[in-house]
């Protein structure tokens, strides 16, 4: 503000004022015998040009136009006394010609002399006359009308503080506030006014008292300063304003007061501050997929912002995962998963008995015996219960509730809808047309949405505005709840699906001995698809396999499922290990269109086959050597008797679906007591390291020959995942090989020709009596004759004969033909065809072995109990 314009602000004279506007004194002819300086500098005469002249030879006879809006005495008059001089009248417009010619609008007013009235002689003083340029009137009658508004109808409430602290003055707003006069509270300092109210903002005095001193003693104006407290117009209920303070000075600079303008804010506080709490409630509730904590997340948010006292009942259903009630509430069964009081504001709870512990919020005893919905049948406490929020130690079970006819729980579950009762608010929770449970806010002793402390006659209530931030709190928490709940339904079938399809028990085997781990994801990221087996094979041997799907849920865990199915089918087929990830490959990756629905249509879920992983191997006892093969899976680990530990350069294969590359296969020799380790890259990847370290940390552990294969699981999940869960679920499959004895294994060559079937029934029951299985030689000597029979006839030499004791007598025969004999019926006039068909029914099981060189028919017989002999 310029120096100028300061000047002009601070003389609060108006222009037709007589000690600034120009001044002539008149005879009652109008003739000018009085001129005052400021007449000269607006007209632009001087004394001597005038005095004794007519008025009328430099103003107009007849006013122009009209007379002014409000003459300057009224106008001060109304707005209180002192503010003008109340004598003036005759107030007109008038055109005025100055010394150079120029026209100029000037309103003027007269006062009569006391003893003139028109009657004194020429040269006596008769009347005074001032005039000002219209333009300057006007801009002082806005500055009058402008004082008039906020003196009577500003929403501001502006008071004037004299030295001492004492209201000298205060608009129309300020007087609505307070609710009395000016002039019943006139004089009364500001705390008193005002007793108990404080100030928010830190940095500044907390009492008003403390502030206009400041403003008093450094003249530094303080804007929006918040002010708490009770105006005496509505006691008993906080507001909360908006305040300004400045030193007020007089025209000569000396301070008289401090002016105060406020402004109550507190329905805009009170709006904020919900927009405040429906942002933090967006922020914190449902971070995870857990029924409980999504309950809790609400209660916190809600204490002791919205409420003192917040309750959340879940349907049972909702915590189970189950789907959401829709029809009538009678059989609802509620359990109370999350309550929250603010300090000192407990209160009576209508849902559990008047017998629950003290400071508990839980039942000593049961439910009322009543039956009101809330409780419905089989309402037992269920154990705790557990999602991707849940950490720490067990939670402690949750009491079932059950609240009386007439109670607005009650009420709320019956209609469905919400219940306002006072101070209690009942919302329920709903999600997909079906009702979860219920969520009870108490206002009690508590702050209301504002965080004001409120007292009793504001405690039970809660506005409009508090009612739809409520319905959107509890809306909102519905759906996180609803979405926790379908998370537990799919996470509960997976793991069932899951248990279903993973080994419960590996049987025991001849060539190997193993032991395996398998962990789920955490809770998070939901169950996966890691899955593993042991598939026993003909001629003793054994296949060992390991696989990933890509993804996580119910749709991961049916696809392992498919392709574990898949893996064992073909490998009882005796494919090779590349051969068998061929075929594997084939199947998934089926054209899109093949995939598709009972109705035809397209399936519209991600493909979560296409992409995994796989290994393959299969080993043999008698021969030691191990063939593998894998589908972009991490070779295994092989730790060799002394201890060292190598991963082989097996050939890696393109994941399953993807095609492109072919399979290659790997034979490694394996002496006996050898260790191998199938695993997924859940066990050895993770956030905080990578794979090569997990490797290295797995071979570390698998080095240690002294320990059993159970101990090496234990050490190798505990070192590398410590936690007992990751982002991918972990499998993990040991094996240590063993060897068949010699005394075990008994073959020989024959050459293709018919006198080969005889030789070969002596060496069978020969060895048979060798092994003591005279038993098993009637049999024997019929799957020996027919098998090397149709070897001569459709085979080609050199034949092999092997007979193995195992946990069966296996017996098989082997020729370099390429062609698979098939079981059939024959005809009642066929001369041949049967005697495949009765060595199928004299063994437990057989069939055929492709090998490079030729096939292998093979036959498996029980053993007779021991001691049967």
């Amino acid at each position: 503000m310029s120096a100028a314009s300061t000047a002009e602000n601070a003389d609060y004279r108006g222009p037709l004022d007589i000690t600034r506007a120009a001044t002539m004194v008149l005879d009652a002819a109008s003739t000018v015998i009085g001129w005052s300086p400021a007449a000269a500098e607006l007209l632009g005469y001087r004394p001597s040009d005038v005095l004794g002249r007519p008025l009328s030879s430099f103003l107009s006879v007849h006013p122009v136009g009209g007379t002014p809006p409000a003459a300057p005495a009224e106008a001060a008059g109304a707005a209180g006394p002192g503010l003008g001089p109340p004598s003036l009248v005759g107030n007109a417009i008038h055109v005025a010609r100055a010394q150079d010619g120029r026209e100029l609008l000037v309103a003027t007013a007269t006062c009569p002399l006391p003893g003139g009235a028109g009657v004194s002689g020429p040269g006596t003083p008769d009347r005074i006359l001032v005039a000002a340029e219209v333009e300057a009137l006007l801009h002082w009658e806005s500055r009058l009308a402008l004082l008039q508004g906020v003196a009577t109808q500003s929403p501001v409430g502006l008071a004037i503080y004299d030295t001492d602290l004492r209201l000298t003055w205060s608009n129309t707003a300020f007087e609505r506030e307070i609710g009395q006069p000016l002039a019943t509270f006139r004089g009364k300092r500001a705390d008193e006014l005002y007793a108990g109210g404080t100030f928010v903002n830190p940095g500044y005095p907390k009492t008003l008292a403390g502030v206009m001193h400041h403003v008093l003693d450094t003249g530094e104006p303080i804007l929006d300063l918040h002010f708490r407290g009770q105006p005496p117009s509505d006691p008993g209920r906080d507001h909360l304003w908006s305040c300004a303070y400045y030193r007020l000075e007089d025209a000569h600079g000396h301070v008289f007061g401090v002016c105060e303008d406020a402004f109550d804010i507190t329905d805009r506080y009170r709006v904020q501050k919900r927009l405040t709490l429906l942002v933090e409630a967006g922020r914190r509730i449902g971070t995870v997929l857990d029924v409980v904590t999504t309950a809790e997340e609400i209660a916190e948010v809600a204490v002791p912002d919205f409420a003192a006292t917040v309750r959340v009942d879940v349907t049972r259903a909702a915590v189970t995962g189950e789907t959401a009630a829709v029809g009538s509430t009678a059989d609802m069964s509620l359990l109370r998963v999350a309550e929250r009081s603010a300090p000192g504001s407990g209160t009576p709870d209508p849902g559990l008995p008047e017998t629950s512990a003290p400071g508990t919020g839980l039942p000593a005893a049961g439910p009322p015996g009543t039956d009101p919905p809330g409780t419905g049948p089989g309402a037992d406490v269920p154990g705790p219960v557990r999602g991707p929020g849940g950490a720490g130690g067990p939670r402690e079970p949750y009491p079932p509730v059950g609240y009386p006819p007439g109670s607005p729980q009650y009420r709320s579950l019956s209609s469905g809808g919400l219940v306002l009762d006072e101070g209690t608010l009942v919302v329920p929770l709903r999600a997909g047309g079906g009702i979860l449970g219920l969520v009870t806010f108490d206002r009690g002793a508590g702050p209301d949405a504002s965080g004001l402390a409120l007292t009793p006659d504001r405690a039970t209530t809660f506005d409009n505005g508090e009612v739809a931030l409520a319905d959107e709190l509890t809306a909102r928490a519905a759906v996180s709840i609803d979405n926790a709940r379908r998370y537990i339904r799919e996470r509960t079938a997976s793991l069932a699906l899951q248990r279903q399809l993973l080994p419960h028990h590996l049987p025991p085997q001849s060539a190997v001995e193993t032991a395996y781990r398998y962990l789920p994801a955490d809770d998070v990221t939901g169950v996966g698809g890691d899955w593993f087996d042991v598939i026993p094979l003909s001629g003793t041997r054994v296949g060992l396999v390991v696989g990933d799907v890509v993804g996580h849920g119910l749709q991961a865990a049916a696809t392992m499922g498919r392709l574990r199915t898949s893996v064992r089918a073909f490998a009882q087929l005796d494919m090779a290990p590349d051969e068998l990830l061929t075929r594997l490959d084939d199947l998934v990756g089926q054209p899109a269109e093949e995939r598709s629905d009972a109705y035809g249509g397209a399936v519209e879920t991600y493909d979560v086959t296409t992409g995994a992983t796989c290994l393959y191997a299969v080993y043999d006892p008698v021969s030691r050597h191990c063939v593998m093969a894998r589908a972009g899976h991490l070779p295994p680990a092989i730790v060799d008797p002394g201890g060292q530990v190598s991963f082989p350069d097996l050939p890696a294969g393109p994941p399953l679906g993807l095609g492109g590359l072919p399979f290659e296969s790997m034979e490694i020799d394996l002496p006996v007591g050898s260790l191998l380790a199938l695993f997924t890259d859940g066990l050895v990847e993770a956030r905080d390291h990578d794979i090569g370290q997990g490797l290295d940390a797995l071979g570390r552990v698998l080095a240690d020959r002294s320990a059993s294969l159970e101990e090496l699981c234990d050490r190798a999940v505990s070192e590398l995942v410590p936690g007992g869960t990751s982002a991918d679920d972990t499998a993990l499959l040991l094996v240590r090989t063993r060897e068949l004895d010699a005394e075990q294994v008994a073959d020989w060559e024959l050459t293709a020709e018919p006198v080969s079937v005889g030789r070969a029934r002596e060496l069978a029951t020969g060895q048979l009596a060798a092994w003591g299985l005279e038993e098993l030689s009637f049999a024997t000597e019929l799957v020996v004759s027919e098998l090397v029979t149709n070897a001569v006839r459709y085979g080609g030499g050199p034949l092999g004969l092997r007979l193995i004791r195992d946990r069966t007598l296996v017996c098989e025969v082997a020729d370099t033909g390429h062609t698979s004999p098939h079981l059939r019926h024959s005809a009642e006039d066929d001369e041949g065809g049967r005697g495949l068909f009765i060595v199928a029914q004299l063994v437990q099981r057989w069939g055929t072995r492709y090998t490079p060189t030729g096939k292998t028919i093979w036959t498996e017989q029980t053993l007779p109990p021991a001691g049967s002999g």
